[in-house]
């Protein structure tokens, strides 16, 4: 079972580089990481376009933004918080639930001032 995880972990690695495994250095155009008793800043710019800010306290709590272009040339920009109530992302790509129906928001609103009697 091993060597058969090994063969299709290659044969990925393959498939997902086929001009070989990309240096990690090759092409990045910034890289600076400051990392400091009361937190860290860090930055990180990519030839292909990739662009990544990320600064932290020392309580863990975390403020960042990282952008892309997607494969049919959109700029995608996510910004984020990641604190004590988990990990905030935003950004213009993300899906948003849809509203909420007027006889929804209307029974809501009843129900809010009516409160039931127990």
């Amino acid at each position: 079972f091993r060597s058969q995880l090994m063969i299709c972990a290659i044969v990925g690695l393959a498939t997902a580089f086929p001009g070989g495994a990309p240096s990690p250095d090759s092409d990045v155009i910034l890289r600076s990481e400051d990392v400091r008793p009361d937190g860290f800043d860090a930055k990180l710019e990519i030839a292909n376009g990739i662009n990544e800010q990320r600064s932290g306290d020392e309580h863990g709590n975390i403020k960042g933004s990282f952008s892309f272009i997607s494969p049919e040339g959109e700029h995608v920009q996510i910004t984020y918080v990641a604190d004590e109530n988990g990990f905030q992302p935003s950004g213009d790509v993300l899906p948003t639930p849809p509203p909420i129906p007027d006889q929804i928001l209307k029974a809501i609103e009843w129900n809010a001032a009516h409160p039931s009697v127990e």
